[in-house]
């Protein structure tokens, strides 16, 4: 369960996303993905204020998370797949698909010292906007040594490749009509799925209260899939958590 584009520019969104994940599962049992500087116009370390927000809820234990540096993909993409991903899996915020690993590294490692900073104590991973990797982006994945990272349908240890849980992300779109329309129904068959399925990773959006027709959609999807699911911390993944816990989760 994770809140994304966590960042000053969007701080009253943020806040009423986690006050109701927070009613609908007893307390902050979820992760937020942070963005240290969100396109170029909303740094963290100028914001003292939302960051001093964020150390209350990493003390009260929300699990933080590196989200890329800036969340725009300014990158002139050359192969045709990363052109395809760039086009019509994100609205140009694939920031870390076509970067070299210098660079990559780079962002990594200074966006990690902001967002650190912020929550007076260690990220629990990186995960990249929008999901997308690049080459570059996975090899400084390993450089820097985050204990964890997640795409579109696994969480893995980028140290080892290890992969420790797989399922798919149910997330929401705010974009357009057709998106919208797509999202609910997403959401609404997961609602239905059978619990075979091990994992799913819930992910909700700050554009996503612009809509109360998605407000509504995710808290059912939550209260529903909480109510049968054992809900997992991403802690639980690495040595010495309760990884079990993970079977039959809504992340």
């Amino acid at each position: 369960m994770s809140i994304h584009d966590v960042s000053p520019a969007f701080a009253e969104p943020i806040d009423r996303l986690a006050d109701m994940l927070g009613d609908i599962l007893g307390g902050p049992r979820f992760a937020m993905l942070v963005v240290p500087d969100h396109w170029g116009a909303a740094p963290l370390d100028r914001a003292p204020a939302f960051a001093r927000r964020l150390r209350r809820w990493a003390d009260a234990g929300v699990e933080m998370f590196l989200h890329g540096w800036f969340h725009r993909d300014t990158t002139d993409h050359q192969s045709t797949a990363a052109m395809m991903k760039s086009r019509y899996m994100t609205a140009g915020e694939g920031e870390f698909l076509g970067l070299g690993a210098d660079e990559a590294e780079y962002r990594m490692r200074r966006g990690r010292d902001v967002v650190e900073t912020a929550i007076g104590g260690p990220v629990a991973g990186f995960i990249a906007p929008a999901w997308l990797y690049g080459a570059g982006a996975r090899a400084a994945l390993k450089a820097c040594d985050f204990a964890l990272a997640e795409d579109h349908f696994r969480v893995w240890r980028p140290a080892t490749d290890q992969i420790v849980a797989r399922g798919p992300v149910v997330t929401w779109a705010s974009r357009s009509t057709a998106r919208t329309a797509s999202s609910l129904a997403v959401a609404a068959a997961a609602r239905a799925l059978p619990d075979w399925l091990p994992t799913l990773r819930i992910a909700v959006h700050p554009g996503d209260v612009t809509k109360e027709s998605l407000m509504t959609s995710i808290e059912r999807t939550v209260r529903s899939l909480s109510a049968r699911r054992a809900v997992g911390r991403y802690a639980d993944l690495l040595p010495g958590g309760a990884a079990a816990a993970y079977e039959g989760s809504a992340s």
